[in-house]
């Protein structure tokens, strides 16, 4: 059944933070995701809600979490699937109620079978309430039948995890460590002709071997596959001379990392591959360098932006001034080649809450000690698109380097420094484990 990542006195310092920033009325109702069918009848592995992980860690299917005010004190329960013999046969053991009672960080469990019920009687005492609807189909006709004033917790939860304590940034590097063990590992096995699912399925296997998962799909794109920012068929053989983008990451407690290094396969970069790679890679560090506390959450996307806009200038490839490649707000001709943002924010979600993909609605984000996040500039020029004119010399290349970085107030750390990207370190790995 496994233990909890975290402390209990972490738990409960998350709890009371967010409790604390409730209507002191409300009752509060986090469902976990529901099991997700795959085909007829089988299930893709349960992942739990990240929302439920913060708050108590719990990563059984059929849960809710719930607070409610008590004279003043804030208790909180879980509703779990029952203790049955019958199910655990079939799908595993349960914790069940006294198990979670007695080692989770609530104060009370509750069989799910009895969750309409108890929540009807809780109601009785509250004038609102305080939920993530949209994930438990049964949790949301219980409070759609009330008339009570419904409140997104999100907006509190999101905002709680942006910043990463102590013990979160220990397991981050510990994932950023991993990911990054397992690309020296694809670089070390990588041969003209292999297969772009032999070096995702090295890359996996380095996962689950060290008892973690892949948090994304990941993408192995040789040649012109790597110009597809998405692309994750992974079923194609990569050329002598190609180069291979791996964007691949695993999870630890339910907390990711996320990297991505292009190589070639032979061992040698081409002459044309060496100065697009060498332009990412100064634009992903002048992105690192930005990351600053107290700097707009822009900034890294407009340092990486300014230096790839100047490169596609002096290699040719963009025809006019460095104003007139950038545009207006960074949406000039440049982005033809650089379609993506620089970065977003990583935690408990590949694209955690509070920046980048996940975006804010309010004024810009600025950087804080204990953000989490990528770093990930690229050029892309697809010998297959008609959109624009691909220079011959790059046609079919395709390159991103990305990093995790901690914020902190002495600088910028980056958690995946282990995973080599100068050309001399990458050119020295190629293959070496084939050699041996």
């Amino acid at each position: 059944m496994g233990e909890l990542p975290f402390s209990m006195d972490e738990y409960r310092g998350r709890q009371d933070r967010f409790l604390s920033k409730c209507k002191e009325d409300a009752l509060v109702l986090i469902p976990t995701n529901p099991v997700r069918i795959r085909s007829n009848d089988t299930s893709y592995p349960f992942r739990a809600n990240s929302y439920m992980l913060y708050l108590c860690g719990w990563m059984q299917p059929e849960a809710v979490f719930m607070a409610f005010n008590d004279s003043g004190v804030w208790k909180s329960s879980l509703f779990v699937q029952p203790r049955d013999t019958r199910a655990e046969i079939w799908e595993g053991r349960r914790v069940g109620t006294e198990g979670a009672s007695s080692f989770w960080p609530v104060d009370e469990a509750f069989s799910i079978e009895d969750l309409e019920q108890i929540v009807q009687n809780k109601l009785d005492n509250c004038n609102s309430i305080s939920s993530v609807t949209g994930f438990d189909e049964k949790l949301d006709i219980i409070i759609k039948k009330t008339n009570l004033e419904i409140t997104d917790a999100r907006v509190i939860l999101d905002d709680l995890r942006v910043i990463k304590s102590d013990e979160e940034i220990k397991i981050m590097h510990e994932a950023g460590i991993l990911a990054s063990n397992a690309h020296v590992e694809g670089i070390m096995k990588t041969y003209s002709g292999i297969g772009e699912w032999e070096i995702q399925s090295i890359i996996e296997a380095h996962f689950s071997t060290n008892q973690s998962c892949p948090s994304y799909s990941s993408i192995v794109g040789g040649g012109d596959n790597a110009t597809i920012l998405h692309y994750n068929s992974n079923n194609m053989k990569i050329n002598d001379g190609d180069l291979v983008l791996v964007d691949a990451g695993c999870e630890i407690s339910g907390y990711a990392s996320d990297i991505t290094r292009t190589w070639p396969v032979n061992g040698k970069f081409s002459d044309a591959q060496k100065e697009i790679y060498n332009l990412v890679l100064n634009a992903e560090k002048a992105a690192i360098e930005a990351c600053i506390v107290g700097s707009p959450w822009s900034s890294m996307h407009h340092a990486s932006s300014k230096v790839l806009a100047q490169g596609l200038i002096d290699l040719g490839i963009l025809d006019c001034s460095l104003e007139e490649a950038l545009g207006e707000n960074f949406n000039g001709p440049y982005r033809n080649f650089f379609m993506h943002g620089t970065g977003h924010m990583l935690g408990l979600d590949v694209h955690d809450v509070g920046g980048g993909r996940q975006g804010d609605k309010g004024p810009e984000r600025l950087l804080q000690p204990g953000m989490v996040l990528t770093i990930e500039p690229g050029l892309y020029f697809g010998s297959w698109r008609s959109d624009i004119d691909i220079p011959k010399r790059y046609s079919g290349i395709g390159i991103r380097i990305e990093d995790d970085i901690l914020v902190t107030n002495e600088g910028p750390v980056i958690l995946t420094s282990s995973c080599p990207k100068e050309i001399f370190e990458i050119e020295s790995l190629v293959g070496k484990m084939i050699e041996g």
